[in-house]
């Protein structure tokens, strides 16, 4: 798997560096001769799901397009403690200018697909396709969501325009929900303006099993169960699978590794966790000198 390199994240790799640089590496412009060469290795300290590397590279080009940079892996393979990730030859003033930017958007990716693949490696056995959310890093959302694909998931809208969910806060500015009664004419009338307004699948988030019974007789393409415990998510799917077996149930809030198991079993279709982007722990890398001339 390989990231493409468009002019997106090209920008968004240029100010990662203007930001770290500043107006120059001050410490290597002095402890070093601007000629030096020579080569150096990143290396994993701990073991994960590989993502970023193209973006790394393209770290290290910005700073220096004679720089070499041999991939020892590719994005979505597995990798080691202590194992080679690449090798980058040249010079040592523009490696070194690069280093932080490049190991960082390994961390932060490499993170995101690990946390992806542990989730779906415990949710095996059912059918449940595990997703990403819009809770992303601002600036970053195109390789943190790539980031989720690269360790198996599945991405979920990628923009407000790209796809309709009709959440809470909709239902009640639309009048659909007034207190905590549900208005099944506004909301049968809300699904109507949309389907024929937008070829797009909709999707309703509900709080709880009295709005989905008044939600899913609308048969919406797919509902989201936003934090609903275990119980009520076992109802929910048994209701739709007597009833309205074309309705899709998607899960979330609150997902994490201790529970994601769980709520996979319920028998809904999709669960979304929004800590794969926003707090995936950190994989560490490092880059050592292995030859210096």
């Amino acid at each position: 798997m390989k990231v493409i390199i468009s002019n997106e994240i090209k920008k968004i790799v240029a100010r990662a560096l203007q930001e770290d640089i500043g107006r120059r590496d001050t410490t290597s412009t002095i402890a070093l001769p601007p000629s030096s060469k020579g080569r150096a290795v990143i290396l994993a300290r701990q073991s994960g799901i590989l993502c970023g590397l193209e973006v790394a590279k393209e770290a290290f080009l910005q700073i220096d397009t004679s720089l070499v940079f041999k991939p020892l892996k590719k994005d979505g393979d597995s990798f080691c403690k202590n194992e080679g990730i690449a090798r980058i030859s040249g010079n040592l003033c523009s490696i070194l200018a690069a280093e932080r930017v490049a190991l960082n958007f390994l961390a932060l990716l490499s993170g995101v697909s690990t946390s992806t693949k542990k989730m779906i490696v415990k949710a095996k056995n059912t059918r449940v396709k595990i997703m990403d959310t819009r809770k992303t890093t601002p600036g970053l959302r195109v390789l943190e969501k790539y980031a989720v694909t690269v360790g198996g998931g599945r991405n979920h809208r990628s923009s407000l325009f790209s796809g309709i969910i009709i959440k809470d806060n909709h239902l009640r500015a639309s009048g659909c929900i007034a207190g905590d009664k549900l208005c099944e004419e506004k909301v049968e009338e809300l699904i109507k303006r949309f389907r024929s307004m937008s070829s797009l699948p909709i999707e309703i988030e509900v709080e709880n099993l009295r709005e989905f019974k008044g939600i899913i007789k609308y048969e919406p393409d797919i509902i989201l169960l936003d934090n609903f415990p275990l119980s009520s998510l076992r109802a929910a799917v048994d209701i739709r699978n007597k009833k309205f077996p074309e309705v899709l149930l998607e899960a979330s809030g609150g997902v994490n590794f201790e529970n994601v198991s769980a709520i996979a079993c319920s028998g809904v279709d999709f669960i979304s966790a929004g800590m794969l982007t926003h707090s995936p722990p950190a994989v560490d890398f490092s880059l050592e000198m292995i030859r210096v001339k």
